[in-house]
């Protein structure tokens, strides 16, 4: 397995980013741990440059038919970046997989020759571990082989005032709940990232959606309330020390993807080139694992 953490992160932000997914064959829910690598670019060595030494992972995965999958993103807003999602069931599932990886030889020394080409395109890497929250996620299932944006949004919440983040949240999740087909996927730290920081995810199908979401701010506020906006207000400031939310682009070169997701939509999932043409003849059937 490669370890590949997001930085991503008000709570007003977040209400404007939710909007509409459609629902299709392919819409799957979050998994209870998500594994995020970051990999920060040293200027100038972004695009293929890097998409190229990616490639090489790519191919060690698609070549040992490895059942677990992952997600490439790149940033399009703050330092230039990427970043790589794995999901799994349980932290259990994470471990199997990792010492699997580790007994097979062929694939580790693939791994670790990919890893000594890319590291010298990179500044800083490191890589952390989330556990879902599903009481503070608002319809989180998604199509995700059809998104092609991420918006992540990242909330450092002040050392004893969890209960009242989550009181904020769960306001929030209240008055979206009367908004349809709003949504969003809550992940909190568990190993790797600061106590108290929690992500939030919103796929997007087109830049479209963003024109759209930002208009949606006046129907939140309408739900909130002019009382219920000011102790929104007063919450953020207590409970929250900082936050922070940035764009993503999904980048089907760097991604090893299950079949399923390629089938979906073959023409993003499996460009004409050398390395899709080797991850679509050799990749495993298994559902995406991200």
């Amino acid at each position: 397995m490669r370890f590949r953490t997001v930085s991503v992160a008000g709570i007003l932000v977040l209400a404007a980013f939710a909007s509409a997914q459609e629902k299709s064959s392919t819409t799957t829910s979050p998994h209870k741990v998500l594994v995020i690598t970051r990999e920060f670019v040293k200027p100038g060595r972004t695009g293929s440059t890097h998409e190229k030494t990616e490639s090489a992972f790519v191919q060690a995965m698609a070549a040992a038919k490895w059942p677990t999958h992952y997600l490439a993103v790149d940033s399009i807003t703050g330092k230039p970046r990427s970043l790589f999602f794995t999901a799994f069931d349980s932290f259990e599932a994470w471990e199997k997989d990792a010492l699997a990886t580790q007994k097979n030889t062929g694939l580790s020394a693939a791994l670790e020759k990919a890893g000594y080409a890319d590291g010298d395109l990179l500044s800083e890497m490191d890589g952390a571990a989330f556990a879902y929250r599903e009481d503070l996620s608002l319809r989180p299932s998604a199509d995700l082989p059809h998104m092609r944006y991420f918006e992540i949004s990242r909330y450092q919440v002040r050392p004893g005032h969890s209960q009242e983040w989550d009181q904020l949240v769960k306001m929030v999740l209240a008055a979206y709940e009367k908004i349809p087909d709003t949504q969003w996927a809550c992940y909190e730290s568990a190993f790797g990232s600061r106590e108290g920081t929690y992500l939030f995810f919103t796929p997007r199908k087109s830049a479209a959606e963003l024109d759209h979401a930002f208009a949606e701010g006046k129907q939140f506020a309408a739900a909130m309330g002019e009382d219920g906006m000011k102790k929104l207000g007063e919450m953020m400031s207590s409970s929250v020390s900082e936050s922070e939310s940035n764009l993503f682009s999904f980048n089907p070169r760097m991604s090893y993807v299950s079949d399923e997701w390629i089938q979906a939509d073959a023409d993003f999932w499996a460009p004409k080139s050398a390395v899709a043409v080797t991850h679509k003849k050799k990749g495993t059937t298994e559902a995406a694992k991200n």
